[in-house]
């Protein structure tokens, strides 16, 4: 029984270079670089334009792996192509964010602004002052640098006000109930 994610091939798009030297495996694109180092028991090739996964054995610990070097190898190949982006968006009266060189200095309520700087590999863009845009090639970077932004006022359930990803949806509960 092998991993069904894992037997999957990786499509390489055009414009994109993949590299595999012995477990390294390092891809380049329009949007930059990264590399891998593929665990033990798990074999990848290069045919065509498809990278292809193998695992050694039928462990448990290996199928695991199996599946989730795949995984990696595809996020890191759409990321080098396509990259990624996370929208969150600013809502409470007086809440905003404003550009203060790479990084964003935000007005949330609090008694000081908390001012934010990209980690290696990411970029902040701010279409308005209610709305910030991560990007980056990394998912998991991006993902939790988005994850850090919003936790500094994470929405909350009354009115709904704080910082919250573009495609959440906030549960609301009901207030005090009148007389």
């Amino acid at each position: 029984m092998a991993s069904h994610i894992g037997k999957l091939p990786v499509a390489i798009p055009a414009g994109v270079e993949v590299s595999i030297e012995g477990q390294n495996f390092s891809v380049k694109g329009s949007k930059g670089s990264d590399s891998y180092t593929i665990p033990e028991g798990i074999t990848a090739a290069l045919e065509g334009s498809e990278v292809i996964l193998t695992a050694a054995d039928d462990e448990r610990q290996t199928r695991a792996y199996h599946g989730l070097s795949r995984s990696i190898i595809a996020s890191m190949v759409k990321g080098v192509h396509d990259g990624y982006t996370k929208t969150l968006d600013i809502i409470g009266t007086g809440y905003r964010a404003q550009m203060k060189g790479k990084g964003i200095e935000f007005s949330l309520g609090y008694s000081h602004t908390i001012t934010v700087q990209p980690p290696e590999g990411i970029e902040f863009e701010l279409p308005n002052a209610n709305q910030v845009i991560v990007k980056g090639t990394d998912k998991q970077v991006v993902g939790q640098a988005a994850a850090n932004i919003r936790k500094l006022r994470a929405p909350e359930p009354y009115k709904g006000k704080g910082i919250k990803y573009s495609d959440e949806h906030i549960l609301r509960k009901a207030g005090k109930a009148g007389k």
